[in-house]
């Protein structure tokens, strides 16, 4: 097994810190916190030390990887640090705020030889898994678009000082906690986008960044996607893929972090609808699991470079497009 340091003791590194516990791949041996001496239940909970200092981590012969669940403005230096220290780096979503940090982030981990993991656990959820089969083999005919919203109300009561709510930490309301699971799923089933056209609005809550988020994207592929999330509304999920020979839509009961069902339904023109629920499975440790195999060499890791660059490269046209209310394009993949 490889032994992980969990860095940052918020809401997903507790969360992640639980789903490892019955992991064959990683055992968390560390975790760090700028405030160690609030986490004496944590501590008391799993028996994992509680440190202050993230130097002394990467330091550590002892760690072989670090989760990073640290505000976004801090990924990029914590991933180069990593990396130059020889650790496996995971680092939940926004792998950083502008295509150049994540370029950097992608590069300096190849020159150092070590995986970089990405916390979009969405990807291995079963319903989204059977849209990849069903887009990939063609049984849904050419595809014309795709929409999609995810939407809950789980940081509600984040006050409005919270990086979380910050324009620099977290820019464009949703995006960078929800939305960019969207981008990250239309990426990967329509390759990369080259324009978009975003909106923001700031309806109740207080805070810099608004509460709600909507994109348009063109692909590559001439494909076109659409994506909303919303920061104050009972939880909504919706990933909808629309094709000459059939539509699919799948819905999820539940957030990804709670165990609960979800439905999938594929409607082929002439035939009645065909519907599928799938019981819950843990996401979030599949997507660790694959990473620490991908590690040891028994398994390719889900997610490519370019994919990863290509995701935060439509989080910062967003950004910039909600600003603006320009039509922003993007540099051809592979410029």
């Amino acid at each position: 097994m490889l032994n992980v340091a969990v860095i940052g003791l918020g809401w997903w590194g507790k969360t992640i810190t639980r789903r490892l516990a019955g992991s064959e791949e990683l055992r968390v041996v560390r975790a760090v916190d700028l405030f160690p001496d609030r986490h004496a239940d944590y501590v008391a909970e799993h028996g994992i030390p509680v440190g202050a200092s993230y130097d002394e981590v990467i330091a550590d012969p002892g760690v072989d990887v670090v989760v990073l669940c640290t505000p976004n403005s801090l990924h990029t230096a914590q991933v180069a640090a990593a990396a130059r220290a020889g650790k496996h780096v995971f680092c939940e979503k926004p792998l950083a705020l502008t295509r150049a940090e994540a370029e950097a982030s992608v590069a300096i981990c190849a020159e150092h030889g070590v995986m970089l993991g990405i916390g979009h656990e969405r990807r291995f959820e079963l319903a989204m898994q059977e849209i990849e089969r069903l887009v990939r083999t063609g049984a849904l005919g050419t595809i014309m678009h795709a929409e999609s919203s995810f939407s809950h109300d789980k940081l509600i009561n984040v006050p409005p000082t919270d990086w979380r709510r910050s324009a620099k930490e977290s820019p464009a309301a949703g995006m960078t906690a929800m939305g960019i699971h969207l981008s990250d799923a239309y990426v990967n089933l329509f390759g990369p986008v080259a324009e978009v056209q975003a909106m923001t609005a700031r309806r109740v809550l207080e805070g810099e960044n608004g509460d709600v988020v909507s994109a348009l994207l063109r692909h590559e592929s001439g494909v076109t996607t659409y994506l909303n999330a919303i920061l104050y509304t009972p939880l909504y999920l919706r990933f909808a893929v629309f094709g000459t020979k059939a539509w699919v839509e799948y819905r999820n009961e539940t957030h990804p972090d709670t165990p609960g069902p979800s439905t999938l339904v594929m409607q082929v023109t002439g035939e009645p609808a065909q519907v599928t629920t799938y019981d819950w499975t843990d996401s979030v440790r599949a997507n660790l699991d694959q990473f620490a195999r991908a590690i040891r060499g028994a398994e390719a890791y889900a997610f490519t470079d370019a994919q990863k660059i290509g995701n935060i490269a439509v989080v910062e046209a967003v950004v910039k497009s909600a600003a603006t209310g320009e039509t922003v394009r993007l540099a051809p993949s592979g410029a």
